[in-house]
């Protein structure tokens, strides 16, 4: 279950224990392009300019031989030095410290490659002196590594991200750090659809491109303590969006097994790293685009796959924190990082395992949603870990933002470094997530309770109207942003658009018993595993529910069921339930 590390991983094929040894050398390409001469010759930011994107005859640079001897000679020196710590074959002991660099979305763009050289600057003196201090180094890129557009408008269309050039530059300059690198793919890495007819031959590619031999990674870090990566692999055969990211299921399955496989309470940590974060991460998200596009978590469309990834980090104590990118938000609020344990003083238990999660910002500036370029550091011991920002506008400052204490093997406690930092302007990222409370705490104003009659009276919708109910079933539905949104029943994370503010503000909101027989709640909700009188039995007792909208203007009231099947009618006496049976079907 451990397809690439460095040094030696035990890992389990079926009953038999083994030792498995990947390098995981970076590719060097033939034909090396001007970026590459400039990231191989730079000693300081400086040396980074933008640089023509054609890649002709007239301006390509053909390595020579010896420089090309050297490129590779300087990437294994890298390597090397990053693995004289790692556990051998016969079983010396490894260092517990290590150091990892992580980073967000890259969207390279071959026009603009200042930022990139500025922001590897900042990190190699780090490198450096982690592998003169224990050796344990390593880089992560969380994916999305091309830019989603043409970088050669004048002659083409084609985008950039997903194609061979792009995967073989990301590859260079992510091998121009010193240190091991891994990469994850992201919603935008099998995009080059001008190139590949088939997902299959674009994750080929760029397979290939990083050395990598399955979407998916291991690599033991320092002792007992591994990285682990899950990518995505599907683009043009997405169900639904092509920018939900998919783990697929191979993946889910190899994942599970080395949880399964390297427990807590033997002493194993796991670090893990997607390019989009789990449903119940509890990090801040953009309702306006992810959530509403339906490609906000992993696996975000499937139901039973979206549930699994907290699932995981509930039941195995091994996983001890979790990075992704996806939201191009930066790293100075402090919902950028979620703890799994908080003082009951603070709020309800979020149930998140013994994990941390972490939102990773971006290097350029032309990425960013909210104006930051910022990157993530991991320094972590026996003891715990810290998780800090490189700040790229701030000449590499390095600022903790979380210590994370280990108490034991299975539980782990954060504290935060720094108040939230983030601007006035920064309102428009702030994302209400409901609570429903715990034993200590009771649900928050947000929770909208039923009348003896079984009914939720109707209320007024404007844009800043929050509320949140459960359905008889199980499922979860709430007002944000003057949108009716459904939430997660197990996490309240938010799925997706259920009807828009457009439809919405202006008009009363209710649910109410629809009267019908027990049959009906596998009809509107078909849930798995919870059909008919076991559906409705979930909220105590036998009822099936309508959600109604009233337009005030026109005394309409529109009936809102899960399969989009919208009935109207008109409302008379305000009586919405008999209006309700007064619809057609």
């Amino acid at each position: 279950y451990c397809t690439a590390g460095r040094g030696a991983v035990t890992c389990t094929e079926g009953n038999r224990q083994n030792v498995c040894h990947n390098s995981h050398l970076p590719k060097t390409s033939s034909k090396m392009k001007l970026f590459i001469a400039i990231v191989a010759m730079a000693t300081a930011a400086s040396a980074f300019a933008p640089v023509n994107p054609r890649h002709d005859a007239s301006t390509q640079l053909h390595a020579t031989e010896a420089f090309q001897r050297s490129l590779l000679a300087r990437r294994l020196g890298g390597r090397a030095a990053s693995s004289s710590a790692s556990t051998s074959a016969n079983g010396s002991t490894m260092s517990d410290e290590f150091v990892v660099g992580v980073l967000g979305d890259l969207h390279i763009d071959p026009r603009k490659m200042e930022d990139y050289g500025v922001g590897r600057s900042h990190f190699l003196p780090i490198f450096e002196e982690a592998k003169k201090k224990h050796g344990n180094v390593a880089l992560v890129s969380l994916g999305d590594l091309g830019e989603s557009k043409s970088v050669r408008p004048e002659e083409t269309s084609e985008l950039f991200a997903g194609t061979t050039e792009c995967h073989e530059m990301a590859a260079e300059f992510l091998g121009s750090f010193g240190v091991p690198y891994e990469v994850v793919g992201g919603n935008h890495d099998l995009e080059g659809l001008d190139e590949f007819e088939t997902d299959k031959e674009n994750l080929e590619m760029y397979l290939r491109s990083h050395n990598k031999e399955t979407p998916q990674f291991c690599r033991q870090i320092a002792d007992k303590t591994l990285l682990v990566g899950l990518g995505s692999t599907v683009f043009r055969d997405a169900v639904y969006t092509s920018h939900e990211v998919t783990i697929d299921q191979a993946q889910i399955d190899w994942f599970e097994n080395l949880v399964v496989n390297h427990p807590a309470e033997e002493g194993w940590k796991v670090f893990v790293f997607t390019h989009a974060p789990p449903n119940g991460s509890g990090l801040r998200v953009l309702q306006e685009n992810h959530v509403v596009n339906g490609c906000c978590w992993l696996n975000h469309s499937n139901e039973k796959q979206c549930k699994k990834f907290i699932e995981l980090v509930r039941e195995h104590r091994c996983i001890k924190a979790w990075f992704s990118g996806h939201f191009h938000l930066g790293q100075d609020y402090q919902d950028s990082i979620t703890f799994p344990t908080i003082d009951p003083k603070d709020g309800p238990y979020p149930n998140r395992g013994s994990c941390v999660f972490a939102q990773t910002s971006v290097m350029r500036s032309g990425t960013s949603r909210d104006g930051r370029q910022q990157s993530r550091l991991i320094r972590g011991n026996k003891d715990g870990f810290e998780i800090c920002t490189v700040d790229h506008q701030k000449d590499g400052k390095v600022r903790l933002d979380a210590s994370i204490t280990y108490r034991g093997d299975t539980n782990e406690v954060g504290v935060y470094a720094h108040d939230d930092e983030a601007y006035d302007h920064d309102s428009y990222f702030k994302v209400y997530a409901p609570s429903a409370g715990d034993a200590l705490h009771p649900p928050d104003e947000g929770f909208r309770r039923y009348n003896t009659d079984g009914n939720i009276e109707p209320f007024d919708i404007e844009m800043d109207t929050v509320a949140w109910w459960y359905m008889s079933c199980g499922r979860a539905l709430g007002m944000l942003n003057g949108n009716l949104i459904e939430y997660d029943s197990s996490t309240l994370a938010p799925l997706g658009l259920v009807v828009g503010a457009d439809e919405l503000v202006g008009k009363k909101i209710g649910v109410i018993n629809s009267g019908l027989d027990a049959d009906t709640c596998q009809l509107l909700f078909d849930e798995e595993g919870m059909e008919g009188a076991d559906c409705a039995a979930l909220a105590g007792d036998l009822r099936e529910q309508a959600v109604v909208l009233l337009d005030k203007k026109t005394n309409q009231v529109t009936v809102v069921q899960p399969n989009e099947d919208v009935r109207s009618c008109n409302f008379f006496g305000g009586i919405a339930d008999l209006c309700f049976f007064a619809c057609p079907t």
